[in-house]
This record gives C-alpha cells, sequence and structure tokens, in this order.
C-alpha cells in the first residue's frame, strides 16, 4: 500500500492517472517522444556507430554526401561524417545544454523574483524594469547577441556549452522572475509569514524557509515549456553559426545548416534527419508541457469531474434502473 501511494505521488505518474482521452494520448506521445531523446543523449556511447567528429573507419575515409546504405544507415554529411551518428550525438549536446540553462536559469529567476517580491521598494522597482527590458528583446536576437559577447572564440566543449546555455539563460531568467514575484507578493501577506515574524524569525528564514516553499509550484510547468524553447534556441543558435563547432561537439542547427545546399541538388539525406530530430524533440517536450498545464488548470478539472459525475450513476439510481416503473410513477390513472 505504501509503494502503491509513493508512485502515485510522483508527479508523472499522478498526471497520467488524472488524464483521459485525447489529453492522455498527448501526454503519454509526449512521454514516449522525450524518452527516445534522453535515452539516445544518455547512452549515446553506446548507441552511435561512430563518433561526432570520426571521419574514417575499418574501410578507410567514409567519403563526402554518401547515400544510406549498410554501413552508414542514414549516409554521410557534406563534411564526411555519419548521419546517424551526429544525430544521435547531438541529443547529448541538446541536453547537456538544455540542463544547464535551465539550471541556471531558475536559481537566478527565483533567486531575484524572491528578493524582488519580499523586500519591494527600490530594490523591486529597478529589477521590474531590468525584467521588462529584457523580456523586450525577441528572443532569438537576444540570444545571439549574448553568445557572440561570452563565446570569446573559445572553442572546447564545455565552454561552447556554457556560452550556449548562458545565451539561453538570459533569455529565460526574466520568465521565472515574474512568475516568483508574483507568488511572493501574493504569499508574503498570509498569517502564517506574518506569525513568523512576530516569532521574531530573520528575514532571510522567512523568504528562505516560508516564503520560497510556497511560491514555486507553478515552475515545472515553466520548466517543461522552456526546455523545448530551450532546444529551438539552440537549434536557431547553431542553424545561423553562432553555436557548437562540429569538431567539438554535434550540434543539429550546425548540420541542418550545412544541409542546405545538398537540398538543391535531391540529397535528402543530409537534411531530414538532424530536422526531424529537432522537430519530434520539441514536439515531446511540448505536448507534456501542455497536458501537464491543461491538468493543473482547476476549471479544466472541474469539468472533468463534472463529465465523470454525469456519467457515473449513483447506488440510488442503480437500484432505481432495477426495479420495473410502477403505473402511478408512468403518469397512469386508475
Amino acid at each position: 500500500m505504501t509503494t502503491s501511494r509513493l508512485i502515485d505521488r510522483m508527479p508523472v505518474v499522478h498526471q497520467l492517472r488524472q488524464s483521459v482521452g485525447l489529453q492522455r494520448g498527448m501526454l503519454v506521445a509526449g512521454l514516449v517522444l522525450t524518452g527516445i531523446f534522453v535515452f539516445c543523449a544518455i547512452f549515446a556511447p553506446l548507441i552511435a556507430p561512430y563518433g561526432y567528429a570520426q571521419l574514417d573507419g575499418p574501410d578507410g575515409n567514409f567519403g563526402a554526401q554518401q547515400p544510406p546504405s549498410a554501413a552508414h544507415l542514414l549516409g554521410t554529411t557534406v563534411g564526411g561524417y555519419d548521419v546517424l551518428s551526429r544525430v544521435i550525438w547531438g541529443a547529448q549536446t541538446a541536453l547537456m545544454v538544455v540542463i544547464v540553462a535551465i539550471a541556471m536559469s531558475v536559481f537566478l529567476g527565483i533567486l531575484l523574483g524572491l528578493v524582488s517580491g519580499y523586500l519591494g521598494g527600490w530594490v523591486d522597482r529597478a529589477l521590474v524594469v531590468v525584467a521588462d527590458a529584457i523580456y523586450a528583446f525577441p528572443t532569438l536576437l537576444l540570444a545571439i547577441v549574448v553568445a557572440i559577447a561570452i563565446n570569446n572564440g573559445q572553442s572546447g566543449l564545455w565552454p561552447g556549452i556554457m556560452a550556449a546555455a548562458a545565451s539561453i539563460t538570459v533569455v529565460f531568467i526574466p520568465q521565472y522572475f515574474r512568475v516568483v514575484r508574483a507568488e511572493v507578493v501574493r504569499v508574503k501577506t498570509e498569517a502564517f509569514v506574518e506569525s513568523a515574524k512576530v516569532i521574531g524569525a530573520s528575514t532571510p528564514r522567512i523568504m528562505f524557509r516560508h516564503v520560497l516553499r510556497n511560491s514555486t509550484r507553478t515552475l515545472p510547468l515553466i520548466v517543461t515549456l522552456n526546455a523545448s524553447e530551450a532546444i529551438a534556441t539552440l537549434a536557431a543558435l547553431g542553424f545561423l553559426g553562432f553555436g557548437i563547432q562540429p569538431t567539438v561537439a554535434a550540434e543539429w542547427g550546425y548540420d541542418l545548416n550545412k544541409s542546405i545546399s545538398d537540398v538543391a541538388a535531391g540529397i535528402w539525406w543530409t537534411a531530414v534527419p538532424p530536422g526531424l530530430a529537432i522537430v519530434l524533440t520539441v514536439l515531446g517536450i511540448t505536448l507534456i508541457g501542455e497536458s501537464l498545464n491543461d491538468l493543473a488548470d482547476p476549471r479544466l478539472r472541474a469539468r472533468r469531474r463534472a463529465g465523470a459525475a454525469k456519467k457515473t450513476p449513483t447506488p440510488a439510481d442503480a437500484v432505481a434502473a432495477s426495479q420495473p416503473a410502477s403505473r402511478e410513477m408512468m403518469g397512469e390513472v386508475e
């Protein structure tokens, strides 16, 4: 019994049991697509037939723009890399960038939102103005500017990942800042916060122990939706040439950019796999985020409960249905 309750309290399992019909189908499809993405990212060294920068094998050079074959299931790119290996390794790069970007965005956004909402005054006004100014910029343009500013020509793996993640982080911080600040402004007027002040609790203790834990309930939904946006932004940076170098890590956007000229020549296998990987990964994470958002909406939950109540007969209805109707109930008079 205890194990089943613990399993039921798990976020994904609990939401999956709550979902019905088309909503459950969307959630399951999103979980499957995202699961494939995460699996490929984690086990890329074991799944990928070649390295992301490998140009030759036991039989010699791979060759450029080779069609799909037994040795290369999805062919080779214009640079001579194996397409399937680049797609699988690209999942690992995308996952690392998304994790770093979301972690930094959540930490900085929550910290700034907590300080701004609780302290108020000139600190609140200054942070709100800065957040609104950042939020007003186009997402991709801001990411490009930050990538140019912090890249400094470094070509290492982690410098490239940190540069891409920092570019995405700057875009996401205002979203977490706004959400947390609004919740903190609401929570700090509650009775338990006033009680903590009365008993002499310090400001940091009230902020981080009492206010923070009641101001982050909606963040998992935002994290899920931002993860898909982060992958799309990373792909856009790579496509425009501001992403990670191909010799450092595989990146879907870069491979898609290099395959533009191949499409006009009828060489489809260099463009379709990375493009399909981007679309399916973004679609899978988006389906999860939208499904969780719908399940968290109290209005939609009330509608589902009302519909379930109409469909489920009560014990009195079951008894009435099992007994024949009397002549008086049918309106007949002797």
